[in-house]
Parts: C-alpha cells; sequence; structure tokens
C-alpha cells in the first residue's frame, strides 16, 4: 500500500513514550489538508501531526504469558474519543497478552499531538482524519507483514471510542478492505435525544460555513473526567494538559461535521465485518452531580446508541454492561473485568 503521505515503516523512528518502558511513539508527519484549520501564513507548505504509540512489552521471567496459539493474530489499532489521548494501559496489555499486536494513535490536535488547546480537536469533516489513519496503518502492515506489505493483506481489528468510534465506524465503512473487524466502545453513533433532535438541530450549525470556528453554547461539565481521573474519583492518572476536564470547545464547523457523519451512518452502512458495540446499560446526564455517575454514562444518550447500532451491518453484537463508564474500559476494576470478559468471548467467537 503507498497512500500519498504515509511513511514507509523502514524509515520510522520509535521512541520511548510517556506510559513508560513497554510502549514507543512515533510522529506521524502529513501534508495540511486545503479545509483545514490553523495551518499558518502558507498552509500549502504546512504539515499537521498525529502520533502512533505501540505496545510493545519486554520480556522477563515476570511477564504474562501469551495465550496457547496467539501467533498471527491480527494487529489492534484504537482511536481515543473526544478531547482525549491514549493512556489505557489495561487496554493494550489485554490485547498483547492474548497476541494481538496492539497500536493506538492520538489524532492530529489531540493528546500528544496537541498544537493548539483553543483549536483542539478541531476539524470540518471526519474524513480529515483519513490520511493519518492510512498513515498508521501503512506503519501497521508493514511491521506485521514485513517490507512491501500491502494494506488488503494485513487488514485491523480497528477500535473507537466515543467520537473515535463515530470516526473508526466511518473509516472501516470507507476502506472496508483494510479493517477485518470494528469494536465499538461507547461509539457517538447519534445524538442525544436521537434522529429527530438531530434533524432539528442541523439548522442551528448552517453558519458553520460562514463563521466555521464560532463556540456554540453547550453544557461544560466535568462529570465525566471525575470518574476516570485519579486526580478526583477515578483510577487513572489523567494529564490535564493532554486531557482537559471540561473537555476542548465546541466549534460550529466540528458540530456540523459530527451530524453529517451520524446522518451517514443513520442511511444504514452495511458494513461487511464483524462489528462488536459495548455501552453502558444506562446513562446519567442531569445538571447536578451524583455520585451514581460513577457507574453511568454521564456523555452519551446510550439507548439511542443501542438503537443506532442497528444501522452498522449485519453482524453486529451489542453487549451492555452493567455499572460502566461511558469509556466502558476505564469503569471500576469488576466492572471492567466484566466488560474484559465479553470483550475476551467475542474475539474467541469472532477472531479467533
Amino acid at each position: 500500500m503507498n497512500h500519498e503521505g504515509a511513511q514507509s515503516a523502514d524509515a520510522v523512528e520509535w521512541v520511548q513514550d510517556i506510559l513508560g518502558p513497554d510502549y514507543q511513539a512515533t510522529t506521524l508527519a502529513l501534508p495540511l489538508r486545503a479545509n483545514a484549520v490553523g495551518g499558518g501564513e502558507d498552509p500549502a507548505a504546512a504539515t499537521y501531526q498525529a502520533t502512533l504509540i505501540r505496545h510493545r512489552p519486554r520480556v522477563s521471567s515476570t511477564s504474562v504469558p501469551r495465550e496457547r496459539g496467539s501467533g498471527n493474530k491480527p494487529p489492534v489499532l484504537f482511536i481515543h474519543g473526544w478531547s482525549d489521548y491514549f493512556y489505557n494501559t489495561g487496554l493494550a496489555e489485554f490485547f498483547t497478552n492474548r497476541g494481538y499486536p496492539f497500536y493506538a494513535v492520538d489524532l492530529h490536535n489531540h493528546g500528544r499531538s496537541l498544537g493548539s488547546p483553543e483549536l483542539g480537536g478541531y476539524v470540518a469533516d471526519l474524513s480529515d482524519y483519513d490520511a493519518e489513519l492510512l498513515a498508521a496503518h501503512t506503519i501497521i502492515a508493514q511491521e506485521s507483514g514485513g517490507p512491501g506489505a500491502a494494506g488488503t493483506d494485513h487488514p485491523v481489528i480497528l477500535m473507537g471510542h466515543s467520537t473515535g468510534g463515530l470516526t473508526a465506524t466511518l473509516w472501516a465503512h470507507h476502506h472496508p478492505g483494510l479493517v477485518s473487524h470494528l469494536l465499538l466502545n461507547s461509539p457517538w453513533l447519534e445524538i442525544q435525544g436521537g434522529p429527530a433532535i438531530r434533524r432539528a438541530a442541523t439548522p442551528l450549525v448552517q453558519l458553520a460555513d460562514l463563521r466555521p470556528l464560532m463556540r456554540m453554547r453547550v453544557p461544560e461539565r466535568s462529570f465525566y473526567w471525575r470518574g476516570i481521573s485519579s486526580d478526583a474519583y477515578g483510577e487513572w492518572p489523567v494529564d490535564k494538559k493532554l486531557r482537559p476536564p471540561r473537555a476542548f470547545p465546541v466549534r460550529a464547523g466540528w458540530m456540523k461535521a459530527i451530524l453529517a457523519a451520524q446522518q451517514e451512518v443513520a442511511a444504514g452502512l452495511k458494513l461487511p465485518m464483524p462489528v462488536l458495540v459495548l455501552l453502558s446499560s444506562k446513562s446519567m446526564l442531569g445538571p447536578v452531580w451524583s455520585d451514581g455517575m460513577l457507574h453511568a454514562d454521564v456523555v452519551l444518550d446510550v439507548r439511542s446508541l443501542a438503537l443506532r447500532t442497528l444501522s452498522l451491518g449485519n453482524s453486529v453484537t451489542l453487549e451492555r454492561i452493567d455499572g460502566a463508564l461511558h469509556e466502558v474500559f476505564l469503569s471500576s476494576a469488576a466492572v471492567r473485568t466484566h466488560a474484559y470478559e465479553r470483550l475476551d468471548r467475542w474475539l474467541r467467537g469472532y477472531v479467533d
């Protein structure tokens, strides 16, 4: 596979990642799209950056042994959610302990790739992520299959969370030969309230054509961050500089891109690959903090998401996890153990 702007694995320089010696990262430098924002005085000559992370556990006598027959399993590529970045080492270790090479990408202007906090996460179209995902896929395919390996010869298991789940869904739809299986963790497939609310909201963001960076008035709460961060009630050392507690500003152009992507999903995708969707069993979207929010999705309406999974394809498995957070695999230890058991069962049935 030789996509424009994609890097050869031979030219990749891996350095130790912020997660420690078992993790390496490399920068994906790509040409700036013509419709992107923030390219400086000479957008045509500018580049933007994404970051590819891989988990390569060191071999030692205390290492967790891999499962028998775990060789030659397809690699996993994880896409984080809105305002987020990759830091879930438990997720990486779950896959590598079972023989799946694990990679994650910090999309441009997110996390390790954050260039402008004020424009953090902004894209005018979710296809703006295509180039960095293709570049990541090229490196993964070549590392998995050796020099000259082609994308369709080495498809990945694509996994996405929240907005990353929406991005992953459309990328799998547009590049079905590059994705063997799709794993969706609370994917933002539908806006809160369902299609009627989405249709009503669409005219409200038409100003995006004239003022794409107009900041929209939406509730800015830190409820989700409180549930995951070890600085609050969670277990995870979330870097506030890489993942702000109240998330990035919501801008009209970005919201228009989300609504357009959700409309594409609603029209029906007929994805050819098996799909697993994991959701919390309930949402708590109220304006006042409650301890019950430590056991629910406080970001998205899981009922709307569950119904929208019917639009994905003909081989879709939906797992509802009692007590799960918006990011299912950041939930409390007992809940995420249960979620990993569901994921392991699905992998054994559809992949192994």
